[in-house]
């Protein structure tokens, strides 16, 4: 994540040229193909305030949870509050769709490479737009699982 503001911005360090990030953060989560977090790494290239460095590993304490249902629970139990960065969990919450939309395709690939079949039901149906489950990509790629409006269900094909 980073944030700069195209104007000179008075900070209490002095003044941010336009163009100089007020914040540039990364997040490296390291998962388990049970999307069980095994290792996390987080670089604090620009911070606000020097005393943000100093939290700058407080995401280690995600090492064993798991994405997935309580996700952000467990980010508000481990590193909530003072504890961490408001940015930092930020960033984490947002991490868990990537990983849920990754892990379990790859999964599910080396899966029907190997002859067997794959997930029943992909856990990502009905969980956003393109994947609802009235929708014409569920319909496409998992007919199976589609389940038509009202409507459309009483129209002749």
């Amino acid at each position: 994540m980073r944030d700069y503001r195209h104007y000179d911005t008075q900070v209490p360090g002095g003044l941010l040229p336009a163009g100089s990030s007020v914040h540039h953060m990364m997040v490296t989560l390291t998962l388990n193909d049970e999307l069980v977090v095994q290792d996390v790494s987080t670089r604090m290239a620009a911070t606000p305030f020097s005393a943000c460095l100093e939290i700058e590993s407080s995401l280690k304490a995600m090492i064993g949870a798991r994405i997935g249902n309580g996700w952000r629970r467990a980010i508000s139990d481990r590193i909530g509050g003072t504890n961490s960065c408001t940015h930092l969990r930020e960033l984490l919450i947002n991490m868990a769709t990537a990983a849920l939309q990754t892990i379990p395709t790859w999964k599910a690939q080396q899966l029907k490479a190997q002859g067997q079949s794959a997930i029943d039901r992909p856990h990502y149906l009905g969980h956003c737009h393109a994947w609802r489950l009235d929708g014409p990509v569920v319909k496409r790629l998992f007919p199976q699982f589609h389940q038509p409006t009202l409507q459309e269900s009483h129209e002749p094909d």
